[in-house]
C-alpha cells in the first residue's frame, strides 16, 4: 500500500521462463500488494514457474491473444482486485523493477496519474544496446506523434507504464487492438481524455533473453502508430469519430 492505495504489478508474459524469477525477485514488496501474471499461451513453463515462485494470480491463455490481448486480461483483473496504482512490468528483465517506488510515489502522491519509464531521456538508449534502426525509428515516430497528437513525450514506445485506477476506468482500453499497437492506442486515449503523463528515465537493457520484435513486425507496428496518430488528429478536430475514444461502459 502507498498512502492507502493498493499497488498491483502486472506482468504480460510470453515464453518468459528464463527471466521471470530474476524480474520477480526485484519487485519491492514493501510497496506492492499483488502481482498478476498473464501467460499468453507460452511454449515454455512460464505459468508453472510463476506459481512456484509465489505469484498470487496467474492467468493462462489457452490460445495466444497477442500483446494487447494479454494486457486487457491483466488490467481487467487488476481493477477486479481493487488496484489503485497499476504498474505494467515486462518479465523479460528489460525494464528494472527498481523504478517501481518512483512510479508509485508519483501516482500515489497525486502528482500525475500516468508514469512512463522512458529509455530515451538522457543518452543511455544506444549505450544500453538498443539497435540503431530501432532508435532512429523511435525518434522519428515520436516526433511525428508529438506533432499529430499535440503532446510532448520523449517516447511513446516504452513498455514500462504505471496508471491510476481513474485512468484505467476512464479509457476504453478493451476496444483497442490485440497486437503491439495497443500500447500506442492506450496513450492516445489517455491524452485525448485529458490525463497528464510523467516520464522517468529508465535504463535500457537489450540482451539475448529479452523479448523483441523483428524488423517486419516493427514495420507493421510503425504503420499502426501512424494510423493511431492520424485517428487522434481527426478525432480531436471533430472530423471523425472512433470507438476507441468513447467512454467505457460501466458494468
Amino acid at each position: 500500500m502507498y498512502n492507502g492505495k493498493k499497488v498491483v504489478v502486472v506482468l504480460p508474459a510470453y515464453n518468459a521462463a528464463l527471466t521471470l524469477e530474476k524480474t520477480y525477485r526485484e519487485i519491492p514488496f514493501n510497496l506492492v500488494d499483488e502481482v498478476i501474471l498473464c501467460d499468453d499461451a507460452s511454449k515454455d513453463n512460464t505459468s508453472d514457474l510463476a506459481r512456484q515462485i509465489g505469484i498470487q494470480h496467474v492467468i493462462t491463455h489457452e490460445q495466444n491473444k497477442g500483446y494487447g490481448g494479454n494486457q486487457k486480461s491483466l488490467y481487467n483483473k487488476a481493477l477486479e482486485l481493487g488496484g489503485d496504482i497499476v504498474i505494467m512490468l515486462h518479465p523479460d528483465y528489460q525494464y528494472t523493477p527498481k523504478l517501481i517506488p518512483a512510479m508509485v510515489n508519483i501516482i500515489g502522491d497525486e502528482l500525475y496519474p500516468v508514469v512512463l519509464g522512458s529509455r530515451i531521456l538522457g543518452k543511455g538508449a544506444l549505450a544500453g544496446g538498443m539497435p540503431l534502426y530501432k532508435y532512429i525509428a523511435n525518434r522519428a515516430l515520436t516526433l511525428t506523434q508529438n506533432l499529430l497528437i499535440n503532446y510532448k513525450l520523449s517516447e511513446y514506445h516504452t513498455g514500462y507504464r504505471a496508471f491510476s485506477r481513474e485512468v484505467l476506468e476512464g479509457i476504453n482500453f478493451n476496444a483497442n487492438s490485440d497486437d503491439f499497437v495497443f500500447d500506442n492506442e492506450m496513450l492516445s486515449q489517455i491524452i485525448y481524455a485529458g490525463f497528464h503523463i510523467a516520464e522517468v528515465t529508465c535504463p535500457t537493457k537489450y540482451f539475448e533473453e529479452a523479448s523483441s520484435i523483428n524488423f517486419a513486425r516493427s514495420s507493421k507496428y510503425g504503420l499502426g502508430v501512424l494510423r493511431v496518430s492520424l485517428s487522434h488528429l481527426l478525432q480531436r478536430m471533430g472530423l471523425a469519430k472512433f470507438r476507441m475514444y468513447q467512454k467505457p461502459q460501466k458494468a
